[in-house]
Formats: structure tokens, sequence, C-alpha cells
């Protein structure tokens, strides 16, 4: 029987457990992120290491200073926007990479070892790519409509409503965005662990199951069975991830003037982290949830009533009779070329080696019962 868990500690419990998956992430989210900002970093040094107007964002903030600085960024080319083009194929790869191997590591006893993630990660990839484009094409078609519905709502507000009332107006729509947004993203998180978890049985060619189709319709009725139970998980880890970034940030923002930098560094990166962890945990919970709710279940053998005499051959069958085979004499046994003959068994005499009936007499016979009448009596 399949032992029942809560969802949410039981999901933090993988991720401590598997920790090393969550450092990697991270090692490889910063590598990229320092790889694609050289170019930026340049930019901004050759503006602000000889320039007077630098001194207003070195001893304070000054909002005009850093607006200026933008400008003169835009004036050339956008470092940051062809970094950013060209990250989005490398995350996407580190992606593809890390997380089927995760959720196997999640699924199993096995250490979160960088040659097991990347391993897993190439025998799931090109699943994972499929369940991406899939992700795409069905956010599209559900969110695409709500978004046009939003901008209408929106110009609807901004004619008839002004201030706190327009302002929570908009926000209603914006938020109801954002919960489908999140219902998909848990469903297709699902489609992700129950793809790995398929992936571990085989298919009767001896391979491994890989038909991602199959992960579709167990994600959608676990969904629905214990929506109540995810989707609450799901979105207070969700809430809880933004929050650490928005409290490190702006805590960073009010230590710009601080001579130090690092301290705005590493608090910057641990709201990241944070973020990072968080979003691992909920790796963690959808993948407890799966294997409370496995794809194969496995059933326990029939029990067989036992009726009459238990046939030591065939005990699943009693009432089968039992056939004793008479072995035939070595110098009765047939030729090939002979046909066999149907010996019949002999039938055993009930009562073996009987005694011979003895003879009735009237008188006693002489020879046996010796009897002298003339001798006396003593």
């Amino acid at each position: 029987m399949i032992e029942r868990r809560n969802i949410f500690l039981h999901g933090l419990f993988l991720t401590l457990r598997r920790f090393p998956a969550v450092l990697w992430a991270y090692a490889f989210n910063l590598a990229l992120a320092l790889i694609f900002t050289v170019r930026l970093h340049s930019q901004f040094s050759s503006i602000m290491d000889h320039s007077l107007a630098a001194q207003k964002l070195t001893s304070g903030f000054d909002l005009g200073a850093g607006a200026e600085v933008v400008l003169r960024l835009q004036d050339g080319p956008s470092a940051g926007a062809t970094g950013s083009l060209s990250s989005i194929p490398l995350y996407l790869l580190v992606y593809f990479l890390l997380v089927p191997g995760t959720l196997f590591c999640y699924q199993t006893k096995t250490p979160a070892r960088l040659s097991t993630l990347l391993h897993q990660g190439l025998l799931h990839f090109w699943r994972f790519a499929r369940i991406t484009l899939l992700t795409i094409l069905i956010s599209a078609l559900i969110l695409g409509p709500l978004v046009f519905l939003q901008g209408k709502w929106a110009e609807h507000v901004d004619k008839h409503a002004v201030g706190r009332h327009a302002f929570f107006a908009t926000l209603i729509g914006y938020i109801l965005i954002f919960l489908v947004a999140s219902i998909l993203r848990l469903y297709f998180d699902l489609v992700e662990v129950y793809t790995v978890q398929l992936g571990q049985h085989l298919r009767h060619n001896g391979k491994p199951d890989r038909r991602m189709r199959r992960a579709l319709g167990p994600a959608w009725r676990t969904l629905r069975a214990h929506f109540s139970q995810a989707w609450p998980v799901f979105l207070f880890l969700t809430l809880l991830g933004a929050a650490a970034v928005i409290v490190t940030a702006r805590t960073s923002m009010h230590m710009l003037a601080q001579p130090r930098v690092w301290p705005t560094v590493v608090l910057a990166q641990l709201g990241l982290f944070l973020y990072l962890f968080t979003r691992f945990w909920q790796r963690g919970a959808e993948t407890s949830l799966a294997l409370q709710n496995p794809i194969f279940r496995p059933s326990p053998l029939p029990i067989l009533p036992v009726v009459g005499k238990i046939n030591p051959i065939d005990p699943l069958h009693p009432n089968h009779p039992i056939t004793t085979h008479t072995p035939i004499p070595t110098h009765e046994t047939p030729q090939p070329s002979q046909p066999l003959a149907q010996t019949p068994a002999p039938i055993p005499d009930p009562i073996p080696n009987p005694e011979p009936p003895s003879p009735s007499l009237d008188e006693p016979d002489p020879g046996v019962f010796h009897h002298d009448p003339t001798k006396p009596a003593q």
C-alpha cells in the first residue's frame, strides 16, 4: 500500500536530500549571468569610471543620473538586448539537462551528482523539448485571449473609473491571468514528473518507455483529483520565492550608497538563490504527489480458495486428480521403432499374503490333538 504524505513537507525533504542539484543549477545560472553581462559591464564602466556625473551614483542613488546612463546606452548597440536574446538558448539547454536529472534523483535514491544529472538530461532531452513546445502552444491558446480581454478591460476601466477603484479593477484582471498561468505551469510540471517516471519502465521490446503522450492523462487525473492540495502549495511557494527576491532587491537598493559593493551583491544573489530553492521545492512537492499517484500501480496476486485435496504438482488447481506414473522396467522398455503398448496398471490385493482358512471337523484330529484315555490322572 502506498503511504500518504504531506507533499509540502515531503517536497522539502526531497529538496534538502538532493541539495547538490540546487547548487549545480545555481552555479550554471550564475555562470550564464556572468558571461552575458561582460559586455554590459564594459559599457557601464566606460560611462561611469571617468565621469563627474558618476559621483552621484557612487556616493548616493540619483534617479536622474541613472536615467542619463540608460539613455547613453541606448545610443549605441544594445548589449543588454543582444545578451538576453543569446542567453535564452543556453538557458534552455541548461534547463533540459538539469531538470530531468533532478526529477530522476527525486524519484529514486540516486545521489544528485553532476554526471547523473547530465546523463539523465541527455536521455530525456528531446522529451522535455517537446513538453516545452507543447507548453508554449497551449499557453498561447489559453492566455492569449485572456491577455486580449485584459487589454480591453483596462481601456474600459480607464474611461469609466479613476483612482484606487480603477487600480484594483485592473489588478483583478492581472491576478486572474496569473492564476490561470499558475495552473498551466503546475499541470506541465506534473507532465514532466510523470515523463521521468514513465521512462523508468520498460516496454515489451525491452526499451524504456519514451512516449511523452502517455504522461498527459495521468498528470491531468492527478491534478484534478488533488487540485485543492497541490495548487495552494504551488502558489504559496511561488509567492514565497517572489517575496524573497523583492525583499532582497529592496534592501540592496538601500545599500547602494555604501562604500563597499560586495554586501549588496551577496544580498542580491541570496534572493535569487532563495527563489531558485523555492522552485526546486515546488518540484519536490510535485514529485511527492506523483509518487503517491504512480502511473503503474502494483496489483496483488489473487487469493484462490483451497477446495479438495491439494495437488503438490499443481497447487493452484487442487481439484485436478493426482496422476501417478508407473515406471516401466528396463527389459520392457520399447524401442523407438516399436509402438508404445498400453500396459494396464496392476490392481493391488486389498489383503496382502492372506492365511489359509482352517478346516471344519466334527471331531478333533488325532494327529494334532493327542489324548490318551488309558493314562491315569495325576
